[in-house]
């Protein structure tokens, strides 16, 4: 990521939990990629530039030559699809356990994500943007106990990962989203904590968090 060659994969946003499940997909992929750290809400997503590529003027954002995809669960889909080998594929060819992913993605992207943590974190850490909203944050923090109770039961049978018997990215989409709920003082069950350790472990993970750090000024 330093020789200065063009590269034909570009990832723009570091510094979320949501841009670091596209830095962490391109690691277990083991694939090269130039990152351009910019950070939400910093004025960095509405220049004409950025805009151009995402008119939502959000990150993540992945390009690949003259195609774009936004969205987090979308472009770790659209790498393994793209780049996947047998060996590392990052989505089931099964028909039931693509049906199972795509259930677990949607599950960790609304209900834990959207509905829960983005509550918290627009009226807690964003408070001076969107406004405090103390019945909001309790609301969010409890919702998001009783819908992990669903990760917390399926992992009572020691599976390593939630969809047949590899990593997935509905593993990423999950553990990101304990972890910053672990970082929000949310309460997290023992089985979902001890998948969290052990996700967060795999050395890929450990490389997206690095890639994932918003530059120093």
């Amino acid at each position: 990521m330093t020789d200065g060659l063009p590269r034909r994969l570009v990832l723009w946003g570091v510094g979320t939990s949501r841009t670091l499940r596209a830095h962490w997909a391109l690691h277990e992929l083991g694939l090269d990629y130039e990152s351009k750290p910019i950070l939400a809400r910093s004025g960095e997503t509405k220049t004409q530039e950025y805009t151009r590529l995402n008119p939502r003027q959000k990150i993540p954002l992945l390009q690949d030559g003259d195609f774009k995809i936004a969205e987090s669960p979308a472009i770790a889909a659209y790498l393994s699809n793209t780049y996947g080998t047998r060996e590392n594929a990052l989505i089931p060819a099964d028909p039931r356990e693509h049906a199972t992913w795509l259930e677990w993605c949607f599950y960790a992207a609304t209900e834990l994500d959207a509905t829960s943590l983005y509550v918290m974190r627009r009226h807690g850490d964003l408070k001076h943007i969107y406004g405090e909203a103390p019945v909001a944050l309790e609301s969010a923090a409890g919702y998001f106990a009783t819908q992990l109770r669903h990760a917390e039961q399926a992992l009572q049978d020691g599976r390593a990962f939630l969809v047949g018997h590899r990593f997935t990215t509905a593993d990423m989409l999950l553990t990101t989203c304990l972890t910053w709920a672990v970082n929000y003082q949310v309460p997290v069950t023992p089985a979902c904590l001890d998948y969290m350790e052990r996700l967060t472990a795999r050395p890929a993970y450990h490389a997206g968090t690095a890639a994932n750090r918003p530059r120093m000024a």
